[in-house]
């Protein structure tokens, strides 16, 4: 049998001295790295381990010793217990410099690279309420914080909010998150008080059952609002109830869909939205270029940082006229299309069939008719047929996922040997790696850190590698 909680082991004043991967502080003792979630250089904070191997060790902390003087009071009072914003307790501007940190020192490490220029990250002026989508779950047990515990006091177990960090049947309920502007609170709060006022049931994780699910709310920079609830059964009374109230509590609502999700996971890709009201979609726009986005449709979650994050690559690709631009998983055609206007014809390759879809949509949204897109995987499509056909690329822009690419594309840009390839990553880890694999033709003259997601560890980054 394993150990049980109250056996693992303690660690006393250990010195948090870095930050590592996944954001996590770093320290050193008994001979072991050790990782500590929330730990900051300059704590000196008690560790109870929660893995323990030969060479490393994870932990939590119990007791913050002596805390660093970079810390600083979190604006959220569930930081620490929802998994999204773990950086709240760090000044932005030393966030970004810690994000920074993560693309050199990944650089160095995984792909050996140190010859070339990295540029200062590129911050996000709107730290707060700068998400476009946002996505929350229904629970009919949500977790409960050690003060409500210990007051005893009845409390309503149904909750909508956000999976407790490292739980992922666990909810806790949100009254408020920054990370969406506040008319996502409203909606949400209304949609929660309306449902235990009418006794609509929310979903049990553990016996997969009842009524509502999930509820993903999107906007635009435009000021358009999309609504999609995920309810659990067919239940059409419940379903125009709850819908019916939505629309006439938000006539500011562009779009309000649901979907039947019957299945154990929250996946809606493979069924059907149903649109109840207003349109099937609403328009995002990102200098002179609108966006058709979906329900189920992939966009960058930051509008306002997206746009910084075209532009620069944009400058990166230095497109010119006569120049045939390949745009490497492209989604919905979002950079293909920002670049269209200055590249002779963009060809654009995405896995998913719907997101094509939408990139042809959006093609036609703008009058754009100097691109083409096809899809199916990078690794299968990528072939000297579809070089034949398509024309020998002079420049690749690709952006794919944490994964990175595979190795077959990788081979292929080898083979197809465009003049400049803009690596666009949000794991420069994998990108190093990749980039690694393309020196054998190809030098990195440069790149820059964009910061997508403050109070995360995550951080987005732009390089441009040069045919040798």
């Amino acid at each position: 049998m394993g150990r049980s909680r109250r056996n693992r082991k303690e660690l006393q004043g250990l010195e948090i001295t870095a930050i590592a991967a996944e954001g996590r502080g770093l320290g050193r003792q008994e001979g072991k790295v050790v990782f500590v979630d929330y730990g900051i250089p300059g704590d000196v904070v008690d560790v109870r381990l929660t893995k323990n191997k030969k060479d490393y060790a994870e932990g939590n902390i119990t007791n913050l010793v002596s805390p660093s003087e970079l810390r600083q009071e979190s604006f959220c009072e569930l930081f620490g217990l929802c998994g999204g914003c773990r950086w709240q307790h760090i000044s932005y501007e030393q966030q970004i410099s810690y994000k920074h940190n993560i693309v050199e020192e990944s650089f160095r490490r995984i792909g050996k690279l140190t010859d070339y220029e990295l540029q200062p990250i590129l911050g996000c002026s709107l730290t707060r309420g700068y998400r476009n989508k946002m996505e929350y779950t229904f629970s009919n047990q949500c977790w409960l914080t050690e003060e409500q515990i210990k007051s005893g006091a009845e409390i309503d177990r149904r909750a909508v909010g956000f999976h407790v960090s490292g739980q992922a049947r666990r909810v806790i309920n949100i009254e408020k998150c920054y990370l969406q502007d506040d008319f996502g609170n409203k909606i949400r709060n209304s949609i929660y008080e309306f449902s235990t006022a009418n006794d609509i049931s929310f979903y049990d994780h553990y016996n997969h059952e009842g009524f509502l699910r999930n509820l993903i709310l999107r906007n635009t920079t435009l000021g358009e609002i999309m609504l999609l609830l995920c309810v659990g059964s067919n239940d059409q009374e419940w379903i125009d109830i709850i819908m019916n109230f939505v629309q006439e509590r938000f006539p500011e609502l562009t779009s309000i869909n649901y979907v039947v999700n019957e299945k154990l996971n929250d996946t809606i890709y493979d069924l059907e939205v149903v649109n109840f009201a207003g349109k099937d979609h609403i328009i995002e726009q990102l200098g002179d270029i609108k966006y058709r986005i979906g329900p189920k449709s992939f966009f960058q979650t930051n509008s306002h940082q997206a746009k910084n994050l075209f532009d620069l690559i944009v400058e990166y690709a230095a497109i010119e006229s006569t120049d045939l631009v390949y745009d490497l998983y492209c989604g919905i055609g979002s950079i293909g299309l920002y670049v269209a206007h200055l590249a002779k014809e963009v060809v654009g390759v995405e896995t998913v069939p719907e997101a094509i879809e939408d990139a042809k949509l959006n093609m036609n949204l703008n009058g754009i008719v100097n691109t083409k897109f096809h899809a199916g995987s990078s690794e299968r499509l990528l072939s000297n047929e579809f070089l034949n056909e398509n024309g020998r690329p002079d420049i690749v822009i690709t952006d794919p996922p944490r994964a990175g690419m595979h190795k077959d594309v990788v081979e292929f840009l080898l083979r197809a040997e465009p003049k400049k390839i803009v690596y666009v990553s949000c794991n420069p880890v994998t990108q190093a790696r990749d980039i690694q694999l393309l020196q054998e033709k190809y030098t990195l003259v440069k790149a820059r850190p964009v910061d997508m997601f403050p109070h995360t560890y995550h951080v987005e980054n732009v390089a441009l590698l040069v045919r040798k």
